[in-house]
């Protein structure tokens, strides 16, 4: 059953904040934002800070006065995505219901690097990131009695993608990896990739020039600042393993032993690793969708693992990508 112990709580929730209700009409935009390319991080059906930086993405793009608001002109320009429903309904799979799950999750990395793989803790949420949401938004769509189980009917929002037909010389653990996250096969070309500390979100432009396609973005710390300067793609880590090195880690002794841990979504770079030209950085995914935007990083340009993905078949070695303030 989808029961509330088996989802990880927001912060919010966890210091007794009260969550305002799911709005359709919301998680409609934030839908269509999604399909084009202007995600707001976890399709949630609210509004908030993730929601505002993917309207002003999407407004820059359009050519309409920057609001970051649903405002009438806005509407106007989402009007002929309307098609794309904010929920489906589908039956379960046995294949969306597979593991392997890691349950009870280690907490020392040690014991981490000894699983077979960093997996999802359970089928809800995995559930949770193929349809870019949380295993919270799931039991409000639907109950916390619904069965997981091959057959049954549950509502998601509607991330399903426009196309599968992946490139045909992706290895096929990744094609597994974008499928099961339900990444568009049809992604723009980047030209140059820039990331804004400030309004912390990373904006891809197109081979035209024009902005094709943003993210919001977890970009470091005080402790360790995100290097402000010009950079490339050196090349792309799908499902990579993790060198756990306590060295590069300000807040972890440096006499932790190293370690190695294995792929899956749960690592601490999530399922794809974009390396940069700057030693030790890159853009990666995470465990934690829910957390970006709100929480800090080592440094590194940290994504949901489905932008992540989708924003690793819009690059190439040799991409510039720009880290400004």
């Amino acid at each position: 059953m989808i029961a509330p112990g088996q989802a990880q709580a927001p912060d919010s929730q966890k210091e007794g904040a009260k969550q305002p209700a799911l709005s359709n009409d919301i998680l409609h935009v934030q839908v269509i934002l999604d399909h084009l390319g202007f995600p707001p991080g976890p399709l949630d059906g609210r509004e908030g800070a993730g929601l505002t930086s993917a309207l002003k993405g999407f407004q820059l793009s359009r050519g309409l006065p920057v609001t970051g608001k649903v405002d009438t002109r806005t509407l106007q320009a989402l009007h002929p995505h309307r098609a794309i429903r904010p929920t489906r309904t589908l039956r379960l799979t046995a294949d969306a219901l597979s593991g392997p799950f890691v349950r009870p999750w280690p907490k020392d990395v040690q014991a981490q690097a000894k699983l077979k793989t960093m997996g999802y803790r359970s089928a809800l949420e995995k559930l949770a990131e193929m349809f870019h949401t949380t295993p919270e938004v799931l039991i409000e769509l639907n109950s916390p009695d619904t069965r997981l189980a091959p057959g049954v009917p549950v509502e998601f929002p509607n991330a399903l993608p426009a196309s599968r037909a992946y490139p045909a010389d992706l290895k096929p653990e990744w094609r597994k990896t974008l499928t099961d996250l339900n990444v568009n096969a049809v992604q723009p070309k980047a030209n140059r990739v820039v990331v804004d500390k400030s309004d912390k979100v990373l904006r891809v432009f197109g081979q035209d020039g024009k902005l094709a396609a943003q993210f919001n973005v977890t970009v470091g710390s005080k402790r360790d600042p995100l290097p402000i300067g010009g950079w490339k793609v050196n090349g792309v880590a799908t499902n990579p393993e993790f060198h756990y090195n306590p060295k590069l880690f300000w807040d972890v002794s440096d006499r932790k032993p190293d370690a190695l841990l294995p792929p899956g979504p749960n690592s601490p770079v999530g399922v794809v690793w974009i390396d940069l030209s700057k030693e030790h950085y890159g853009i990666h995914g995470t465990p934690e969708p829910q957390n970006i935007g709100r929480s800090e990083s080592h440094g590194c340009v940290r994504l949901t693992n489905w932008d992540a993905a989708r924003l690793a078949l819009m690059v190439a070695p040799g991409t510039p990508v720009i880290f400004q303030e």
